[in-house]
């Protein structure tokens, strides 16, 4: 909420939005095999731009937490309560994950169970009750603690690969302390592409429960009774030293890596979510002129919808883009690639077709959205 106003911070929504649109737009490209790079996740250490999507709603989802919960805490709220709560929806929401990679063949036998939703559910599970009972001295310590037992377990602990060979502390797909260890709990239940690990494992949620707590922190921030402008200049400079941190890790200590997610990406990240969100906040709600705030509300207002409903558009959009390619036609063909048939064959070059496709993608669920805003229905999950 906006201290000044009581109303609703748009650049939360703003945020918010920015991030499924982007995942929206990376999830569906036309032709996988032609795709601009900057719309792909890194091979394996590095990042680009698809690399911030999943992380920053990780972010936001702990910014969102300082408000739910943090601040209800400490003004008393049941405590109990607001973790049994928060539990409910996180279950809920792993719920949700788990029944999308189940559509369409419903196969328990190999269904995948590490997934976007499971782990942003694992993830809020685990960080609420470091947020309900720590105060923020304790929320930064756990998120720290955390990423050095990962750490230490990642680069001290010996363990064979899928070919029986044993490693310490190497990196690469499939060989580290994580993959063997969703190997022994979940074989055959993995990401299909690899088989062997999963960029949702369960020991990489525990440095991504530091990412949602390190959004906790820029929460508290945006609880505060400091000054707009003080706020703004605040996320830039933490921004800017967790870039440097990051860096700083990438060189020193593991390299920056998406599907590990190592304690340097889970900084290079966070930097990047906190200068994004002080653009957005200095746009939409801290800027000293009201013109200037009404008419960047009216630009950036499709990513305030889109925002409202984010997890329901998430949740929609990947149901849609697995009927879309398990619905088959009479003449054989799936529904998707009859829809992307004119597109490939327009004489356009083949990035730039699939790119139209993902663009479409994107303005079908804005309408999907804007239809939702309208009605005022808003899914809480």
């Amino acid at each position: 909420m906006n201290a000044r106003t009581g109303q609703r911070l748009l650049s939360l929504d703003a945020f918010r939005g920015f991030a499924i649109a982007a995942m929206l737009l990376v999830n569906n490209p036309g032709d996988w095999g032609h795709v601009y790079a900057p719309l792909l996740h890194a091979k394996w250490h590095g990042w680009t731009f698809t690399d911030w999507v999943f992380p920053f709603f990780v972010f936001i989802s702990g910014m969102a937490m300082t408000i739910s919960l943090a601040r209800r805490a400490q003004a008393g709220a049941d405590k109990t309560a607001l973790m049994l709560t928060t539990a409910r929806r996180a279950a809920l929401i792993i719920g949700i994950g788990l029944l999308l990679n189940l559509i369409p063949s419903f196969d328990f036998s190999s269904v995948r169970i590490p997934g976007v939703l499971q782990r942003l559910g694992l993830c809020t599970l685990l960080a609420a009750p470091i947020v309900i009972w720590c105060r923020p001295r304790g929320v930064a310590l756990w998120a720290l603690a955390l990423m050095a037992v990962y750490a230490v377990l990642q680069l001290t602990v010996p363990v064979p690969d899928a070919d029986g060979v044993v490693h310490t502390g190497l990196l690469e797909p499939g060989k580290d302390v994580g993959a063997w260890l969703d190997r022994q709990l979940m074989d055959g239940h993995l990401w299909r592409q690899a088989k062997t690990w999963d960029p949702e494992g369960l020991l990489s949620t525990l440095p991504a429960v530091s990412s949602q707590l390190l959004g906790v922190l820029a929460g508290y921030v945006l609880a505060s009774r400091r000054q707009p402008a003080e706020k703004t200049m605040t996320w830039v400079l933490a921004g800017l030293a967790s870039l440097w941190l990051g860096q700083v890790l990438d060189a020193w200590l593991m390299p920056i890596n998406k599907s590990l997610w190592t304690p340097s990406f889970v900084f290079t990240m966070a930097g990047w979510a906190c200068v994004v969100f002080a653009v957005f906040y200095w746009l939409l709600d801290a800027q000293p002129q009201p013109l200037s705030r009404a008419r960047w509300a009216r630009w950036l207002h499709p990513l305030v919808v889109f925002g409202m409903n984010a997890l329901f558009l998430f949740a929609l959009s990947g149901l849609v883009a697995k009927l879309l390619y398990t619905v088959k036609l009479t003449d054989g063909r799936s529904l998707g690639a009859t829809l992307y048939a004119p597109l490939r064959d327009s004489g356009l070059a083949p990035v730039n077709a699939s790119l139209l496709h993902a663009l479409a993608f994107v303005a079908v669920m804005y309408a999907v959205a804007w239809v939702m805003y309208r009605k005022q229905w808003f899914v809480k999950v």
